[in-house]
């Protein structure tokens, strides 16, 4: 049995978030000890493993200031995740013996991990260098960010072993991280697709609102600028005068997103996405969800038609094989991790601008056989490249490799 810390800054909902939860739940189906320390984790703002007591979490540190008068928010998140590392050195490591440390997002805190008692290994999952994340909008930002930046490299490359979750991402890192001599693996995110199959789940009061046989678009995403949710919104609009009267009462567009009242820009840009629905004279026929649970998630994909997916240069994207899993056809943006998981013209469409999304609508719509058609080819994909058996495999292998290892690389 193996003895494995994870350690994440804020355990909420998201992609970050699920692909650390399955890698626990993975790691723990095998016989290993897995548990969490987080800066933060709200019970009604996280993922059901995570709240039900099948994953033990333990926060440290949630009374450290998350900004400085609504700045500085990557120094806060590098001091809290620092506090958790001393935590887990000068505390956890002497109560409990740990044989590896799985930490991702922020690797501040690794230089740390490496000083706790017995020496564990450390892993460190890069979703995305995190320097990329935030414009550098003016010199003071610039001058800011260096420092950080220049921390970020070098306490990556302290990690025993580093993973990246896309060939994208992969591309990046070594753009990005000039300086470090190493090769991450690409582990990809997977499905528990246990979960999704055995969920049972009543139909939702949201289906009240829904027209009589509805075509419904779908998006789950966070309420960030960078998520393009307007996209949505826009190439939705245009349905309107390509469909006649009766396939255009047929369709709605359902926003399902993450919604976390601490965070200004969640607010801000739901209000914004509510006023462009208002001005485009379609609020009637758009639903915007606020953090919706897993089991309403599970709802709205069985009860949608097609999955919209408008992140420019996804990282990777997890909700495209939810989507995919569930035998609904995706509409993506063609950049980034959806490049390597939608097969254009077969499990989706990869779509180059707006009018693309609309394009691509519009076929579903007149068409339901396509839709249908694409599910299914979608379902075997997920199935056949993104098990969680084979993703639960490959973590074990890497676990394994890893506690062999003496050196500091992969």
């Amino acid at each position: 049995m193996v003895r494995i810390l994870f350690i994440h800054p804020d355990l909420g909902i998201g992609g970050a978030e699920r692909l650390v939860v399955d890698a626990a739940l993975a790691l723990k189906n095998s016989g290993n000890s897995v548990s969490f320390l987080t800066n933060h984790h709200d019970r009604d703002h996280c993922f059901e493993e995570t709240r039900d007591g099948t994953l033990r979490v333990q926060t440290v540190g949630d009374w450290l200031p998350r900004s400085i008068f609504g700045r500085c928010y990557a120094f806060c998140a590098y001091l809290r995740m620092v506090y958790a590392a001393f935590y887990t050195t000068l505390y956890i490591s002497r109560q409990e013996q740990i044989d590896i440390i799985f930490c991702d997002q922020i690797s501040l805190g690794i230089p740390i991990l490496k000083l706790a008692k017995n020496n564990p290994k450390i892993i460190f999952y890069c979703h995305f260098p995190d320097q990329l994340l935030s414009k550098k909008s003016s010199w003071i930002k610039s001058v800011y960010r260096m420092p950080l930046d220049y921390l970020e490299e070098l306490t990556t490359g302290q990690a025993d072993k580093v993973l990246v979750n896309s060939k994208f991402t992969l591309r990046i890192f070594r753009e990005t991280f000039k300086r470090l001599d190493l090769t991450p693996n690409v582990l990809y995110p997977s499905l528990n697709t246990k979960f999704f199959d055995e969920t049972q789940v009543a139909d939702d009061e949201l289906s009240l609102l829904l027209p009589k046989e509805p075509f419904v678009f779908l998006s789950i995403n966070r309420y960030e600028r960078k998520k393009q949710l307007s996209i949505a919104i826009e190439a939705f609009s245009k349905l309107e005068t390509l469909l006649n009267r009766s396939e255009w009462e047929r369709c709605h567009l359902i926003l399902a997103g993450g919604y976390d009242f601490r965070v200004v820009e969640n607010i801000e840009y739901y209000q914004e996405l509510e006023l462009l629905a208002c001005k485009l004279k379609i609020l009637n026929k758009v639903t915007l969800l606020r953090s919706p649970s897993d089991r309403q998630k599970i709802f709205l994909l069985r009860k949608c038609d097609c999955l919209v997916y408008t992140p420019e240069n996804e990282h990777f994207g997890i909700v495209p094989l939810e989507g995919m899993y569930m035998e609904k056809p995706v509409i993506a943006s063609n950049s980034g991790g959806p490049t390597e998981t939608i097969i254009h013209d077969s499990t989706g469409f990869l779509c180059e601008n707006e009018e693309d999304f609309t394009k691509a609508m519009l076929k579903l719509v007149k068409d339901s056989s396509l839709a249908e058609r694409m599910g299914k080819k979608g379902r075997k994909l997920v199935q056949q490249r993104f098990s969680f058996e084979g993703f639960a495999d490959k973590l074990e292998f890497i676990i394994s490799e890893t506690l062999k290892s003496d050196k500091k690389r992969n």
